[in-house]
């Protein structure tokens, strides 16, 4: 009964959201910035990775007072880990670098605080992340159960990514626009990873890439 009322619910929303967009009144723009990653429970040492991201954006509305928009996207973005943990200076790995490229789609339901053209806004939405290339350098050798070592990448990373991203901005005369986000991934970035070394105790854990990003948006009239 539950699972038919969620399907309902959904279908009403799609519904409702396909009567209201606008498609004549699209708008386009580009996007870029830098981005901050990690990935909990993967190596160890663990540490952050600085990145970018870069793309087109779309901008339809799905209301008729300017305020509410969906905004889909294709962007070039870089996520991943180092193994530069404060805590872990000198130790096997610090050096270590894995780093994720991918095609990141994003659909971003978008609201402005109000009509004015100069305004915060926010937004929330999926982004379906497909890995396009690994770059590790400087990782260490991996540990089997056995205590053995092993060969080969320290962990590849999956060729999908689905994350939940939420974002905050502030929008100027509805073209130039700045925005910070924050992208929680929800699948399992380095499934090859779990249970693969022996010594760490989170090794069967879900291994969670998590991006933070502050970017310029220009959208075209």
């Amino acid at each position: 009964m539950k699972n038919k009322l969620l399907i309902s619910s959904a279908l009403c929303a799609v519904t409702f959201l396909s009567a209201q967009i606008d498609l004549r009144s699209t708008r386009f723009g580009i996007t870029g910035g830098g981005t901050y990653s990690r990935v909990s429970n993967a190596h160890n040492p663990s540490g952050p990775i600085f990145s970018g991201f870069g793309g087109v954006l779309a901008l339809i509305p799905v209301d008729s007072n300017d305020q509410f928009y969906l905004q889909p996207g294709i962007e070039y973005l870089g996520a991943g880990e180092s193994g530069k943990d404060k805590n872990a200076k000198n130790a096997e790995g610090y050096n270590a670098v894995y780093a994720n490229n991918y095609l990141s789609v994003p659909i971003y339901f978008k609201g402005y605080f109000s009509e004015a053209e100069s305004e915060f806004f926010a937004m929330a939405g999926p982004k379906f992340n497909f890995l396009v290339s690994q770059n590790v350098k400087d990782a260490p050798l991996r540990y089997t159960v056995d205590g053995d070592p092993a060969t080969g990448i320290n962990g590849k990373a999956a060729s999908f990514n689905f994350a939940v991203g939420l974002g905050v901005g502030f929008s100027y005369k509805r073209m130039l626009e700045i925005t910070g986000r924050y992208d929680l991934g929800l699948s399992n970035t380095y499934k090859g990873l779990m249970g693969e070394l022996a010594k760490d105790p989170n090794t069967d854990k879900k291994k969670s890439e998590q991006v933070v990003s502050l970017g310029l948006s220009y959208i075209f009239q």
